[in-house]
């Protein structure tokens, strides 16, 4: 077994090889709750890999399910011998994280080996919530905050990045033989499974993704409160999250729309505007905003 010194540092190259965009913006953070973030990165990391390795075998479910099953173990009173398992232990144990959580993300992980397309938004919400949402609730008591209400808050703007996820992966997850357009929307809009299996771009695509889109912009508004909330060594790391998959969203746009013959992302020279801009504002922030939790921050896209 590992120490839990060589713990994290297996959690941070993981998440470094893995996720180069959250591994940068989790350098927001101070030491002690960045390396915590990439131990539960990491435990995230490696529960959607065992799914998303899934073939159309039934050996393939058969073995993620075996995966997910030995990461819950991790959560157990006797958690096996594994890189992570120091790391995750000593996060759960600093900041009193209950197991909760973890548990959900892994059932929404199960749910992609049973569950291929989703008839309504309810549905997929519900989803969205168990696959991403309960990572928000992980991290926000890594970051610390200050009010009872920010534990919903979290839940939106983890709900508004799934969303953000589904609509740039539509041609990966329909390779997959995943649909997480709500079929409610796609008939509302006239465009059909059969329409996307084609990959027809069309008026019909582009009003079922502008629907979507904006969707995903009310979910990443109604979270903006959130951020006032966190402790101020810690918010810009998820404002700085937000930024980035807001401009995920224009970039969406700016392809009008179509998502099936190119998968949208940022530069890399992007990236870094919006990386410098906000760490350029959390250091004027940062001196008069200690001690306030009611200090205002306005999110920006650009």
């Amino acid at each position: 077994m590992l120490t839990t010194l060589e713990s994290y540092r297996y959690a941070e190259k993981v998440t470094r090889a893995r996720a180069k965009n959250f591994y940068y913006t989790f350098w927001f953070l101070p030491p002690e709750r960045r390396k915590s973030i990439f131990a539960v990165y990491t435990f995230s990391r490696r529960a959607d890999d065992a799914v998303d390795s899934v073939g159309a075998g039934e050996s393939d479910g058969e073995r993620a399910r075996a995966e997910l099953d030995f990461l819950r173990s991790f959560l157990g009173p006797t958690p096996p011998e594994d890189p992570l398992v120091p790391a995750l232990k000593d996060t759960l144990e600093r900041f009193s994280i209950p197991r909760a959580p973890f548990d959900q993300l892994l059932l929404g992980m199960e749910t992609d080996l049973v569950k291929k397309s989703y008839d309504t938004f309810d549905q997929l919400f519900d989803y969205c919530y168990r696959a991403a949402a309960v990572i928000g609730l992980i991290s926000i008591e890594i970051f610390g905050y200050e009010s009872p209400k920010a534990p919903e808050l979290a839940v939106k703007l983890g709900v508004a990045m799934q969303l953000t996820n589904i609509l740039r992966d539509v041609a990966e997850d329909r390779a997959r033989g995943r649909i997480y357009l709500p079929r409610e929307d796609m008939d509302r809009f006239g465009y059909g499974p059969s329409d996307l299996l084609d990959g027809a771009v069309d008026e019909r695509f582009r009003s079922l993704m502008r629907f979507q889109v904006e969707r995903a912009r009310r979910f990443f508004k109604e979270a903006e409160p959130l951020f006032p909330l966190i402790q101020a060594d810690s918010r810009y790391c998820p404002i700085l999250l937000m930024r980035f998959y807001s401009r995920i969203l224009e970039r969406i746009e700016a392809q009008r729309y179509d998502v099936l013959h190119r998968r949208p992302s940022l530069s890399w020279h992007e990236k870094l505007r919006i990386a410098c801009s906000t760490w350029l504002e959390a250091r004027r922030a940062r001196p008069r905003a200690r001690g306030r939790a009611g200090t205002s921050i306005t999110s920006k896209t650009t």
